[in-house]
């Protein structure tokens, strides 16, 4: 008996690959880079439970984070764990204004205390950051103050923790019926009715990925107003592989380091 559905697996899996152009055709010429792997292995276990959960496109969503955090390094998303990028409901806590250097040398905003003490003086410049307006996904007492702010830096768990938050209230408060921003709402309506059509294996193609992120993003009111948005989101989402990424590990039964290695 398990011996057939495991075959059953087997077989939709393929069928999938097949039917929504999931293979080697892709470069995956983004997967050489170890802070890319790095960041994909650390989110994507929570972006498939939440896109089962919500019925949303997974790949979409790994492909919508690696832009807005720079694929975890934009020191935001390293404070908060905003790694969607999410602005502020009038009751979330907001990162407020910081005063942080950035190296020259890096090119890069720091905040870690003991990586600014490995600079030269003359190689940062201190600057004023703006109240960044974006939710802190930080526990209390810390989220919306200047307190510890490599709190989740350097507590693994916490992290998680923060990662699943913010998918999760990109999946309820943003994506969904119940969304102030019709954008949203539609998006939602058009994901439910795919899937009654034909069921959630829908969610697994290039097609549908690339039409829900058109969808989301690249008009006004939506996730994203610039035109280039969803270009560059679906640039990522081809590039890492992130259909064949998402697919290899829901449906083909492989861990991460399995279907990274996978091409």
């Amino acid at each position: 008996m398990l011996t057939n559905i495991y075959n059953l697996n087997n077989i939709r899996y393929i069928v999938l690959s097949i039917l929504f152009g999931i293979g080697s055709l892709h470069a995956n010429s983004y997967r050489k880079y170890p802070h890319v792997k790095k960041f994909y292995k650390e989110i994507t276990p929570i972006a498939l439970e939440v896109a089962q959960k919500y019925e949303l496109p997974a790949a979409s969503i790994l492909a919508i984070a690696g832009l807005e955090s720079g694929y975890g390094r934009g020191y935001v998303c390293q404070i908060t764990g905003n790694i969607m990028s999410l602005g502020a409901f009038k009751s979330d806590p907001e990162l407020p204004a910081l005063t942080l250097p950035y190296s020259k040398s890096q090119k890069k905003i720091l905040f870690d205390e003991n990586e600014i003490v490995k600079f030269s003086k003359k190689d940062l410049i201190f600057k004023k950051r703006k109240k960044s307006l974006k939710k802190d996904y930080r526990p209390t007492p810390f989220a919306g103050t200047c307190k510890n702010l490599t709190l989740l830096k350097y507590n693994k768990q916490l992290k998680h923790n923060a990662h699943k938050a913010c998918l999760n209230d990109f999946a309820t408060k943003w994506i969904s019926t119940e969304s102030n921003i019709k954008t949203f709402r539609d998006a939602k309506i058009w994901l439910k009715s795919l899937i009654m059509k034909k069921n959630n294996d829908i969610l697994f193609s290039m097609k549908v990925n690339k039409a829900f992120i058109e969808k989301i993003g690249g008009i006004k009111n939506s996730f994203n107003y610039r035109k280039s948005w969803p270009k560059k989101v679906k640039t990522i989402m081809v590039n890492v592989g992130l259909i064949e990424l998402v697919n290899d590990m829901q449906n083909g039964n492989m861990n991460f380091e399995q279907a990274w290695e996978h091409q």
